[in-house]
């Protein structure tokens, strides 16, 4: 399909105009695209993928991939017809138009980055105890750590940061070369001969489960490290040309941050015995330190994943922050959550309720015994963009029937109807998903209840107002990276 540029504008020609300039070429793009889908998720969960399935840990990854590649076409069919900063609330609001529902479906979104910052935090900490050489943490410990690591993200979030892409570019070479590194290890063991490659085609759950649902509950953990691609549609308006650009962009970063995946679990697999490989917190670093024992590298690793999980955190807590403040802005939660600093102008009000928040997730979970904290967050991180990512692609179907007079991409129909099947199948219970993840999920979305229906009181009571979202297209933000 050929394709004119309006010089003038900087866009192609019959697109809708911007006030953005568009500044991202293909590779930008790409490499925007990898470093949001690159993070905490497999430096922390490939233990405990591993713990649910054995040695097939690659083949939830590969799953997660599948679903993740089925969205994305969701995705970009929606981003390039309606190129703005909202997403999915924008997206849900052209297809229903139901204010309490595109609420919900922004509440969801800005938890699940409160969710992905803890989880964050909590692999920040493990891994920098591990660094320095401290063995065995205590519980507390790690949790005193990640909640002194939380603070330190909302003080930088308070001071306000200013993102750009090149700053992003930096950032995702540090996270992939942690990754890289693990690989490159691995192709060392493998021709030192201290690799098992028949433990990679063991399937073995704790609990006697079926394979199939022994996958399926891997499965919604490693979802966790695939999410973040959703979050690169907010760069739609700066995106030269992102008809042709955006679609075949995401498409690679997705395929080459699955591949890493599949290979960094693989190799992990095959290196470390599955039950060690479980029990450990820093899963890549036990990886590191047995296949190349007394080489350097393996004291560099916990630090290039504190690297990568602090970005992610950071990141999320801008993104959660900024979408409490947007809704507060419109009258659809109190008010008080609207609170701009003075002199920073940073929304300090939102940012302390969502560091409270995360504050909260990290103790109480902590003190649940019943559960390994990294695999509750990140699996309910999962369990909440699973439920958007349903929405958003029952949207693509619906707005089918809202022609736009300009060229954008069109994703094969069977795919949204796919989607949506296997993203509610994954939000399901019959998963073997931890109870804990739906009750965390729970009470953030009642406090979200909660929160509309004291602003509707408040609205209809005290300012004779009604409770609806303004301007959904001034809800920035879609999505944690991870």
């Amino acid at each position: 399909m050929s394709t004119t540029v309006d010089q003038g504008h900087g866009s192609v020609a019959g697109e809708e105009k911007t006030e953005l300039k568009r500044v991202m070429g293909p590779k930008l793009l790409l490499l925007f695209i990898v470093g949001d889908i690159l993070g905490t998720g497999v430096y922390a969960l490939t233990g405990s993928v591993a713990a649910e399935v054995g040695g097939a840990a690659w083949v939830p990854f590969l799953v997660a991939f599948a679903i993740a590649m089925v969205t994305a076409f969701s995705y970009l069919e929606l981003v390039t017809k309606y190129p703005r900063a909202a997403g999915a609330a924008l997206y849900t609001h052209k297809a229903f138009g139901l204010h309490f529902l595109t609420f919900m479906v922004c509440f969801t979104v800005m938890c699940s980055g409160i969710t992905s910052a803890s989880t964050a935090s909590r692999a920040f900490a493990a891994n920098m105890l591990t660094g320095f050489g401290v063995e065995e943490p205590g519980t507390n410990t790690v949790m005193l750590v990640a909640l002194g690591f939380m603070t330190l993200v909302a003080v930088v979030n308070l001071r306000g940061v200013s993102e750009s892409v090149r700053a992003n570019i930096v950032l995702t070479l540090v996270e992939l070369s942690g990754l890289l590194l693990v690989i490159m290890v691995g192709f060392y063991a493998l021709t030192a001969g201290k690799t098992d490659f028949s433990r990679t085609v063991v399937f073995d759950s704790p609990s006697d489960k079926s394979a199939f649902l022994a996958v399926t509950a891997a499965t919604s953990l490693a979802f966790f490290a695939m999410v973040g691609f959703e979050d690169s549609v907010n760069m739609a308006e700066e995106t030269k040309d992102p008809v042709r650009n955006f679609p075949t962009m995401m498409i690679a970063g997705i395929s080459i941050t699955g591949l890493i995946y599949i290979l960094v679990a693989l190799f992990a697999v095959a290196i470390v015995p599955v039950g060690e490989l479980g029990e450990s917190e820093t899963p890549l670093v036990t990886v590191v330190e047995t296949a190349a024992p007394g080489v350097p590298i393996d004291a560099l690793l916990p630090f290039i994943s504190m690297f990568a999980v602090a970005n992610s955190a950071l990141i999320n807590m801008l993104m959660a922050s900024r979408l409490l403040y947007g809704m507060a802005h419109q009258e659809v939660l109190p008010p008080f959550l609207g609170k701009v600093g003075a002199n920073r102008r940073t929304p300090w009000a939102a940012i302390l309720f969502t560091t409270g928040i995360s504050f909260a997730l990290i103790v109480l979970v902590t003190q649940a015994a019943e559960t390994d904290v990294i695999p509750a967050l990140g699996g309910t991180t999962a369990l909440l963009l699973l439920g958007v990512f349903t929405i958003v692609n029952i949207c693509v179907l619906v707005l089918r029937k809202d022609v736009i007079d300009r060229r954008h991409f069109v994703a094969p129909v069977v795919l949204p109807i796919v989607g949506a099947a296997a993203c509610a199948f994954f939000v399901g219970p019959w998963t073997g998903r931890d109870p804990i993840q739906y009750r965390i999920a729970g009470w953030l979305l009642l406090g979200g209840v909660v929160l509309w229906a004291i602003t509707w009181f408040a609205n209809r009571s005290l300012r004779a107002k009604k409770t609806y979202l303004r301007d959904v297209d001034e809800l920035g933000g879609d999505g944690p990276v991870n």
